[in-house]
């Protein structure tokens, strides 16, 4: 018997996916196009591949974490990705492999995997060749057991701290976003899919601006500033380095649901944006058509709409896209060609994935690629790169003349607050500390029991207390919790009031507690209208600093917080966010010196929170109040602005060099930059732009480009840019890409405050008309 040609690996890639589909049934090609939790495989703590059979008797699109859903070591867990896949190869008629997909912001959420900074903390370092190093190790944890997906990185703008999921994000900026997008998914899915792990930018769009920060809340947002703000993420990640995946948001934007949009799915995100993969659906999003945002009646109705929009795969299992959706069909409502396009999208991608030659992995191997020593050391140096020193009189690094610190404040010595809301096991505790089959607005999620149940399975986390004791052993560290994140309790505060008596200098950790199952203070649904500091953490604040001890501040937390009453009192303040397991080792290595702060803010930190949106960027006449220039109550600057972080050295830049022609021809931008300091360090050098004449409004500064760069002291080094002009392209009153001439105004500097270098030139030329797909990035050459 003659092989089949889809299970030819030298046919193409077309020929593949055409024959396969022109062999499948409609209850195949609607099985490819829908998922089924792992969990769902397990019956009283066993695997029973029967139950398997029986659930996908045509095969199944996905299988929904294993990793994230179980607590499974590594061995274990790749032991039953192989099981789930002998079924779906040897006892369906098509044998097509499954996908597992998994969750991977801030480390692949696994047991035993490694738990880096939470996206924010890795968009501090403003280090894309960072970025790329901690996603390549992600890959490598995911290939090692078989989970071929990956629902990161989150591509949102988010410009409003009130929402909980910032901490998942890469920021404010899209410039920054889209460098550091492209960077991850570059690690991830690396130059061949066949070695690599299919990434998903999400979520598909506008998410983070929704109506009072709430998450799903509906978006408010005109189509100008939906595609140059919230779609330049995406569009850079696709034209940079390709997508495999998008996720669709669970808002509405202008009234349109994502989920069933064709007007955002498909004209925008295909035929604008030019991507070419598949669209999968945020979890349970599809039937949110009918039970949250009433655009349908059934889900057999919500499933249509979404499949006509150009959603091709239903998440996290089966619901809409199965029998609702045949009925469609049989009913005449629903076209089959509108299926056989999602479905080739599905196939293509696993044969992009070598899943039909490589369906299996080894997994007696798969522990060791787990926890190595070269993966801690890389978190540990993720940690110090992303510290951010907000302030400091002089008080860091620590003085090796120190003798007594007192470490005080929850967050000091707790591991658990060095997670992020998607790290292993913070995201489990919906599983582990909920109810049996516990149900989030309306998201049922399958439990299991025995060797399957997840739980409180931290690798070994290092906490400030720790990390501070190890590296500095010769000094004597007192500890004193002095209160919760959460809650009236002052009992505590005698403790700490003690051992500041006999210290030289205080280091306070105050902190925040992402996650999703509540008591939490940040994380997805978990939204805020306040950003203050909680619990009594502020009166621990004003209590230490009253003793008139100097007093070092580390803000750990994935909330944006208003900081002005903490920034007044502290003589250093920092700013860590959900760093991970090396977090303590990473921020000792910085309050010592032994790494010199260079992480920098990729959000702005407002005054306070009727400030919100306060960001970078904003358009011509935000930043100014008309008639006396500031509120009533506040000026209308931010407390730290977007780029913002201090050195232990001070750098010095020499004026712009400018070499342009006209508006059709790269512009050359140069800067030396010199440490003139008696530190080693690096700095991160801006580049913005504004267009002084325009014909709609453009942000008064925009980030063009950056680069993180090395300087020993005394040592001077040129950084380079060269800006495409579609790179300065906007949407024009027509709703035209283009760049017109005029006069421009470039900036080079320390933060989008702090610029050291200007200078402003006419562009003479034609309008030029782009496409959004086509915009070319700012490179960097350093010499």
């Amino acid at each position: 018997m003659s092989t089949p040609s889809y299970r030819d690996p030298h046919a193409s890639l077309e020929e593949r996916v055409e024959h396969l589909l022109s062999l499948m049934t409609l209850d195949e090609k609607l099985a490819q196009l829908g998922c089924l939790w792992s969990t769902s495989f397990v019956r009283a703590g066993t695997f029973d591949p029967e139950e398997v059979a029986r659930q996908m008797p045509h095969g199944i699109g996905q299988v929904t974490r294993i990793g994230a859903a179980t607590g499974l070591h590594p061995r274990e867990s790749a032991a039953f990705m192989n099981a789930i896949q002998k079924v779906a190869l040897e006892r369906t008629r098509l044998g097509i492999p499954v996908i597992v997909h998994e969750e991977a912001t801030g480390g692949f959420s696994h047991r035993d995997a490694t738990m880096f900074p939470q996206a924010l903390g890795l968009a501090a370092t403003w280090n894309p060749a960072l970025v790329t190093e901690v996603a390549g190790v992600i890959r490598a944890q995911m290939l090692a057991v078989g989970a071929r997906h990956a629902l990161a990185p989150v591509l949102d703008v988010a410009r409003d701290p009130r929402w909980g999921r910032v901490e998942e994000t890469y920021g404010e900026d899209p410039v920054l976003i889209g460098a550091l997008g492209s960077a991850y998914v570059q690690g991830l899915q690396s130059d061949d899919l066949r070695q690599g792990v299919a990434a998903t930018g999400k979520h598909f769009l506008g998410y983070a601006m929704s109506d009072g920060g709430r998450n799903w809340g509906p978006v408010q947002l005109g189509p100008r500033e939906l595609r140059e703000v919230y779609a330049e993420p995406f569009a850079a990640v696709i034209r940079n380095v390709g997508l495999a995946t998008v996720m669709n948001s669970y808002a509405s934007v202008d009234g349109l649901p994502c989920a069933g949009s064709p007007a955002i799915l498909t004209g925008l995100l295909r035929e604008e944006l030019g991507f070419a993969g598949a669209v999968v659906a945020d979890y349970d999003s599809v039937n949110q058509l009918r039970d949250y945002h009433r655009v349908a009646a059934t889900r057999g109705a919500a499933g249509r709409l979404a499949l006509l929009a150009g959603l091709d795969i239903e998440l996290p299992a089966l619901d809409c896209y199965g029998e609702p959706l045949k009925d469609e069909i049989e009913a005449g409502r629903l076209d089959i060609a509108v299926v056989d396009m999602a479905v080739r999208r599905v196939l293509r991608l696993k044969f992009q994935l070598g899943l039909f030659e490589q369906p299996y992995v080894d997994d007696t191997v798969a522990h060791t690629i787990f926890e190595t020593p070269e993966q801690r050391t890389l978190a540990r140096r993720a940690v110090a790169e992303s510290t951010i020193l907000l302030t400091n009189d002089g008080v860091l690094p620590l003085a090796p003349t120190i003798k007594r610190i007192a470490v005080i404040g929850p967050g000091a010595d707790d591991e658990r607050l060095l997670q992020g809301d998607y790290h292993y096991p913070a995201h489990q505790e919906t599983l582990y500390k909920a109810a049996q089959d516990v149900e989030i607005t309306g998201l049922a999620i399958p439990q299991t029991a025995g060797n399957y149940a997840p739980g409180p399975y931290f690798t070994p986390h290092v906490t400030p207390l720790a990390g501070l004791r190890a590296t500095l052993p010769d000094v004597e560290i007192s500890y004193a919790r002095g209160c919760e994140v959460l809650g009236n309790d002052t009992s505590g505060f005698e403790d700490a009031l003690r051992i500041v008596r006999e210290a030289d200098i205080i280091v306070a950790v105050v902190a925040g507690k992402s996650g999703l199952l509540r008591p939490v203070t940040v994380g997805e649904g978990n939204d805020s209208t306040s950003l203050d500091l909680t619990g009594m953490q502020p009166e621990l604040i004003n209590l230490l600093a009253s003793t008139g001890t100097p007093l070092v501040v580390v803000v750990l937390s994935g909330r944006v917080h208003t900081l002005a009453s903490v920034a007044s009192q502290a003589n250093a303040l920092l700013q860590l966010f959900p760093a991970g397991e090396e977090g303590g080792h990473g921020l000792a290595d910085v309050l010592t010196g032994k790494v010199n702060p260079a992480g920098r803010l990729p959000v702005t930190l407002p005054r306070s929170v009727g400030q919100v949106p306060i960001f970078a960027g904003q358009r011509a006449g935000a930043d100014r109040i008309p008639l006396f220039g500031d509120y009533i109550d506040s000026p209308p600057t931010p407390l730290f602005p977007f780029g913002h972080g201090l050195s232990y050295t001070t750098f010095t830049y020499g004026d712009l060099s400018i070499h342009a022609t006209d508006i059709t021809r790269p512009i050359v931008i140069s800067v030396e930059v010199e440490n003139t300091g008696t530190f080693a360090g690096d700095e991160v050098v801006q580049l913005y732009g504004r267009d002084d004449v325009a014909s709609v409004a453009r942000p008064d500064r925009l980030l063009l480009g950056f680069a993180r760069i090395s300087l020993a002291p005394g040592e001077c080094r040129q950084v380079t840019f060269t800006v495409h002009p579609s790179r300065l392209a906007f949407y024009d009153p027509h709703m035209r890409f283009v760049t017109e001439p005029g006069a421009f105004t470039f900036s080079v500097g320390a933060s989008s405050a702090d610029i050291r270098a200007e200078s402003t030139l006419i562009l003479d030329g034609p309008l030029v008309e782009y496409k959004q797909r086509e915009v070319v990035e700012t490179t960097v050459h350093i010499r």
